[in-house]
């Protein structure tokens, strides 16, 4: 080993990536190697999601077409299988409310609940929330409960 050939260990040094806009004297100076004008070329551009370089995006392309409700009403569905899963772990015993649905997470506070059809109910249960679809009604009635629509 001699002055002329020493060396760093491997790995022990990286090199930074390369020094632009330092001048005219490191090589990199004057436009920084962003090329003449335009967009790219400024400080603080960023490109927006969808822009084809002035091209029509294709968002705006495609062709528009059906209807949205602004008044239309989403209901939270809740299938008989639930409630019978909840008459089995003991949690209800007669009566099914919207407050036991809300604690249960079966539906949000402010939701409009609907009861499916799903599945199987034979315990006896008195249902009160604000739609019952009819299978779902038939299957209460015929396990001898009751269905009060709010």
């Amino acid at each position: 080993m001699n002055l002329h050939n020493l060396k760093p260990a491997e790995g022990s040094t990286h090199k930074d990536g390369k020094t632009i806009g330092r001048g005219q004297g490191s090589g990199k100076g004057g436009t920084a190697t962003r090329g003449h004008k335009g967009a790219k070329s400024r400080s603080g551009y960023s490109k927006k999601i969808g822009f084809e370089g002035g091209q029509m995006p294709l968002q705006r392309r495609v062709p528009k077409f059906g209807f949205t409700n602004i008044n239309r009403k989403d209901f939270t569905g809740v299938n008989l299988n639930k409630l019978q899963e909840l008459v089995d772990n003991g949690i209800v015993k007669d009566a099914v409310t919207i407050d036991v649905l809300v604690e249960n997470r079966l539906a949000g506070k402010n939701d409009l609940i609907k009861i499916l059809g799903g599945g199987e109910l034979t315990a006896p249960l008195k249902v009160s929330v604000h739609k019952f679809t009819a299978s779902a009604k038939a299957a209460i009635e015929a396990a001898g409960g009751e269905v009060i629509s709010l």
